[in-house]
């Protein structure tokens, strides 16, 4: 699977509102063109809501 680094997940999530539920952030992320695999590893994040980018951030990179 290809890297993805914080500036992209940032990048990806710019624009988003907290707290936010992963489906709203997948959406973003899509709108905002991220790549495919920065979707995959948003949608197999294990939390549902996120209180911010942190967050995110610790979720996305928990695995790898």
């Amino acid at each position: 699977m290809a890297s993805i680094s914080p500036i992209d997940l940032q990048k990806a999530l710019k624009g988003a509102d907290y707290p936010a539920r992963r489906d709203d952030l997948i959406a973003l992320a899509k709108d905002n063109g991220a790549d495919d695999a920065l979707v995959q590893k948003l949608t197999g994040a294990s939390e549902d809501e996120f209180d911010g980018p942190n967050d995110v951030q610790k979720a996305v990179f928990r695995n790898e």
